[in-house]
């Protein structure tokens, strides 16, 4: 029996069986099917694809139709999953930028309860002045081109102006005194805000303090003089909170999503260090290699909030 034992053949065969058995089991490893992977869809999923189709058609989709949507959602998924595989989400700057604006979505949510009359009102009490109306004015005037008359353009309108003393905003010879403007001669009901996008601010708070009923000036805007004959002035006024419940909804919710958020990011913030290299000194001193290793690898510095 030991010489049997000590038979190299018997040796043989053992070695071969095991590493025949070890690449059966390699194979086997290799060859078997991975595990299937599953892509659920909802009733809910499905028919909320259903909906987004009628609401930009006006329609409920066909069954064909309602098919290809369903294989859209699948592909989406798949290719989503695929990506995520591949690592194509990393260093993705568009991928961050969105799945932060998502956080920050989901961070305003928390806030949004819907607010009860009385919160409204005290909210606006408090708040009145942010929906104050600006004064309103329509006005008529007359040009005076700097291109056309060089220096002399503001001395023709203070001649113009003495001739029109007494004058309506409609007299022919208001028109025949002036030069011809490129947009309007007369603005109904415009706000201190669009006289000062359209003239300059300048033009604008000279505007808003003229009498009304008679031509005044001369007034200097980005395009040059002017005689103004305001016609209409509406003064501006705070609306009481029933004019502008809606407004004040609106507001009041805006307000509440821009605090939970900045509550929500300072909480988060909070978690992190930040370390960020520090630029390098203008001037290096001591030079040689020393200098160069620390322009190269600056030192760095913890930021901080």
């Amino acid at each position: 029996m030991q010489r049997f034992l000590r038979e190299p053949l018997l040796h043989f065969l053992l070695v071969g069986g095991v590493i025949f058995a070890a690449y059966s089991v390699l194979q086997a490893g290799r060859t078997a099917p991975a595990p299937p992977k599953e892509i659920r869809l909802s009733l809910d999923e499905v028919a909320q694809v259903a909906l987004l189709f009628q609401a930009q058609w006006r329609r409920e989709p066909t069954t064909e139709e309602l098919g290809r949507l369903v294989e859209n959602r699948i592909q989406e998924e798949v290719l989503y999953r695929e990506a995520l595989a591949m690592g194509l989400d990393k260093s993705d700057t568009i991928v961050k930028r969105r799945m932060a604006q998502k956080l920050q979505f989901l961070a305003e949510d928390v806030a949004a309860r819907e607010p009860t009359t009385a919160d409204l009102k005290a909210w606006h009490g408090k708040n009145a002045d942010l929906f104050a109306q600006p004064g309103r004015v329509s006005f008529r005037h007359l040009y005076f081109s700097p291109d056309r008359r060089g220096e002399r353009a503001r001395e023709a309108a203070t001649d113009a102006l003495a001739k029109l003393a007494g004058q309506p905003q409609d007299s022919e010879l208001a028109v025949a005194l002036a030069d011809r403007f490129m947009f309007q001669d007369y603005y109904r009901d415009r706000a201190p805000e669009f006289l000062g996008k359209e003239f300059g601010p300048r033009f604008a708070q000279a505007v808003a303090k003229l009498p009304s009923g008679s031509w005044q000036g001369p007034i200097e805007s980005g395009f040059g003089w002017h005689l103004v004959y305001v016609d209409t002035v509406t003064r501006g006024r705070v609306p009481v909170f029933e004019e502008i419940e809606s407004d004040v909804r609106t507001a009041w919710l805006n307000e509440q999503k821009e605090q939970a958020w900045r509550k929500a990011y300072s909480d988060m913030r909070a978690k992190y260090t930040v370390l960020m290299a520090a630029p390098p000194a203008e001037n290096v001193a001591g030079g040689g290699a020393s200098a160069a290793a620390r322009q190269a690898a600056p030192p760095v510095r913890e930021v901080r909030r």
